[in-house]
Parts: C-alpha cells; sequence; structure tokens
C-alpha cells in the first residue's frame, strides 16, 4: 500500500509541475519515472525527500526570475526544468535507492549506508541549486579556481551568498531527511547520517564549482554531466568515508 502511495504522490506532483510550468512535459515524465524507482527502491519517506527537494528548488528558480531573465540566467523559459536536469539531479539518488533495495537485505549495516548515500546525494542537488539559483543574484563573484572577479552566473563563479546557500541546503536536506527517514521508520539518525550529508553535500557543491571552471567552461561538459559528475563523486567520497569507518 506505501508503493501505491507514492507512486500516486510522484504522478500527482509530476502533473503539477508540469501544470505550473516547473518542468516541461519530457522533464515531468523524467521526474516521474525518478519517483517511480525510488519510491519501489526505497519507499514513501524517500520519494517525499525528493518531493521537499524539488519545491525547495522550484522556489529558489523562481525567486527573482526577472532579475535572472534580465541577466539572461533563467532556467528555460519560465524557470521550468528538462528531463536532462531531472535525470542529473536524480540518478544517483535513483543508484542509492536499488543499492539500499538489496543490500539492506544482506547486511542491514550496507542499507544504511545507501540510506545516508541518498541524503547525501539529494543534499549536493541541493546545495548546488540554491547555491546556483540565488548566489546568481549577488552582485560579486569569483572565479573558485583562482579568485579572479568574473560576472554573476560565470561557470565556476562563488559568492558569499551562494555559498552560504549551499552550506543552508546541505543542512536543510540533511535535518529534513532524517526526521522524515525516522519517521517513516527508514534509519535511526546517528552522527554519520546526520553530519555527512551536510559536509558532503556542500563539497559537491564546490567541486561543481571546479568542474565548471575547469571543464564546463571550455566546452568540454554540459552544465548536466558537470551535476551528475559534482553529485556522483561527493556520494562516493562519502561511501569510502562510511567504509573505512565501518
Amino acid at each position: 500500500m506505501g508503493y501505491i502511495a507514492a507512486i500516486a504522490l510522484c504522478a500527482v506532483m509530476a502533473g503539477l509541475a508540469y501544470w505550473r510550468g516547473l518542468l516541461s512535459g519530457a522533464g515531468s515524465a523524467a521526474a516521474l519515472a525518478v519517483g517511480i524507482l525510488i519510491a519501489v527502491f526505497g519507499g514513501l519517506g524517500w520519494v517525499l525527500i525528493l518531493l521537499i527537494f524539488l519545491l525547495s528548488s522550484f522556489a529558489a528558480t523562481r525567486y527573482r526570475f526577472e532579475a535572472k531573465k534580465a541577466m539572461g540566467l533563467e532556467e528555460g523559459a519560465r524557470g521550468e526544468r528538462g528531463p536532462a536536469n531531472v535525470l542529473a539531479n536524480g540518478a544517483v539518488a535513483c543508484a542509492a535507492a536499488v543499492a539500499y533495495f538489496f543490500f539492506r537485505q544482506l547486511d542491514a549495516t550496507l542499507g544504511n549506508m545507501a540510506v545516508v548515500l541518498f541524503l547525501v546525494a539529494v543534499a549536493t542537488a541541493a546545495s548546488d541549486t540554491l547555491a546556483s539559483e540565488l548566489g546568481v543574484l549577488s552582485p560579486k563573484a569569483y572565479l573558485i579556481t583562482n579568485g579572479k572577479r568574473v560576472p554573476p552566473g560565470t561557470n565556476g563563479g562563488v559568492s558569499g551568498m551562494g555559498t552560504v546557500w549551499a552550506l543552508v541546503a546541505a543542512a536543510y536536506v540533511s535535518a529534513v531527511g532524517n526526521i522524515v527517514l525516522l519517521l517513516t521508520g527508514a534509519i535511526q539518525p546517528t552522527a554519520m547520517s546526520v553530519f555527512l550529508p551536510i559536509l558532503f553535500g556542500f563539497v559537491g557543491c564546490q567541486v561543481d564549482s571546479v568542474f565548471g571552471a575547469l571543464l564546463e567552461n571550455r566546452g568540454l561538459i554540459s552544465k548536466q554531466t558537470n551535476n551528475l559528475y559534482s553529485i556522483a563523486l561527493a556520494t562516493l567520497m562519502a561511501a569510502v568515508v562510511m567504509l573505512c569507518l565501518r
């Protein structure tokens, strides 16, 4: 019954996101697919965390949208996100849900690790999204690799406002995620489940900026590929730490 409720919730939210212009048609379909996979392999609590991230992401995207549009930094025509963006931000979270489904039956510790990695993946996506969407409104931005002043919205550019929001987003996902997973019985919060998403969510956002400066600016990778790589690397680093501390 929980699976049915989770899938139904995904369908409703994907439909509403399309109706409100938050996702394109293809983006809505991709979000539904990601949501269903996470619902089946993770559960209702996992879907709720994903939806909370999406809502905060949409809110950040729409915040002062006209100002972003005037700078040529808007997402889509009305702030809507397409399938590439959805999949880049959701692929690693899906992988963590699949890992949880299989590992929990073999080793409870590995299953719990997969839960934490899911939170890290979502925290990284949220950290980068809020840092990008809100940090771009800061008049002062500096290239992360050499500290030179750059125009707002430059790939690899960071600002004080963006950095603060990156940390806030990671902490927010960790706090809400642990509460939701506790209430749904998926995990008992631990120091690692609380602090690793904050730490590596924030680190992943900085990795995204480094990749942006070194690779994306040179046309070697796209924005979506950068998102995918930075989320995957942050999650991998968290996995290594947990395996070393196991």
